[in-house]
Parts: structure tokens; C-alpha cells; sequence
């Protein structure tokens, strides 16, 4: 499937959180929501980039925003995840890979010269009314909320 852009409904989904708990993308209507779609728990750089949302939550919250995060790993890694680096956000197991297809994020990757099929590194805000606001395709993952909040012409995290 071709990723959604800006200005398009913003794909719906249900599945389950790191609880287990079913969790739709229209739960969240009427909320500001970063969605951001990683590859894998607890890898380097994946790591750095949910630290980075971490840090800022808060602040994110105060400016109306909601932080998701979705992988293809399980609840069980994602429970890992979050009380090895104390993430106040929700993360979405998919593990069937439905909702990264749905948003055309599963996609052929290189690295080290091998070539291999994964999830891209994506972020997506989408407005109140489900319509997606923005589309970052280069996440700076050490400054991903940063760079969220600048694309969106608002002022810094804290």
C-alpha cells in the first residue's frame, strides 16, 4: 500500500498494547497524536529515538499531543521495552504486520550490503479530526519530538 500524506484520513486500526489491551487509532479523536512507527524494541537507535519522546512527554502532552509507538514486536518485548527505559507512552504490538502495511511501511531495507524486508522509521501527527497533519520521513531520532514540534511551527518541548 502507498503511505498516506498530509491531508489524508489517517489509516484505522485496532490491536493490542504492551497490557494486551485492544487499542483503535479512533480511540484517540479529538486528540492530537504522534504516531511513530519503529522497527524493532531496544535496538540502538530505536532506543534513542523513544528516550527522545520520553523525555519531552509531558511537554508533548501540555501542546495536546498523545505519543504512540508501533513495531511488529510483541507485548511481551514491548513491556521489556518500556520498563527497561521507563516509557509513559503507548506502544502497539504489530505483530501480524497489518497496520505497517496499511500505512506502506513495510518496506525492502540494505544494510551491510544485505538487503532484507523491515519496518521504515516514520512519524505521522494526525489532528484531532483523524486527517494526518504531517509526514516525517527522516526522523532525526535524537530529536524526533523536536523535529515533530518544529515541522509543525510550535515552540520547543520545554
Amino acid at each position: 500500500m502507498p503511505t498516506p500524506q498530509q491531508g489524508d484520513p489517517a489509516p484505522d486500526f485496532t490491536a493490542t498494547d504492551q497490557h494486551g489491551n485492544k487499542v483503535s487509532l479512533s480511540d484517540y479523536r479529538g486528540k492530537e497524536v504522534i504516531l511513530y512507527f519503529y522497527p524493532q524494541d531496544n535496538t540502538p537507535t530505536c532506543t534513542v529515538e523513544a528516550c527522545n519522546f520520553r523525555d519531552n512527554y509531558q511537554s508533548l502532552q501540555r501542546k495536546g499531543f498523545e505519543v504512540i509507538g508501533i513495531s511488529p514486536d510483541n507485548e511481551k518485548s514491548h513491556t521489556r521495552f518500556i520498563t527497561k527505559h521507563q516509557l509513559p507512552f503507548t506502544l502497539i504490538a504489530d505483530k501480524d504486520r497489518k497496520i505497517v502495511e496499511r500505512y506502506g511501511l513495510w518496506v525492502e531495507k540494505t544494510t551491510f550490503g544485505r538487503t532484507y524486508m523491515g519496518t521504515a522509521r516514520k512519524t505521522f501527527v494526525i489532528g484531532k479530526d483523524g486527517v494526518i497533519k504531517l509526514v516525517i520521513d527522516k526522523v532525526t531520532s535524537k530529536t524526533a519530538s523536536q523535529q515533530v514540534l518544529d515541522l509543525l511551527g510550535q515552540a520547543n518541548p520545554e
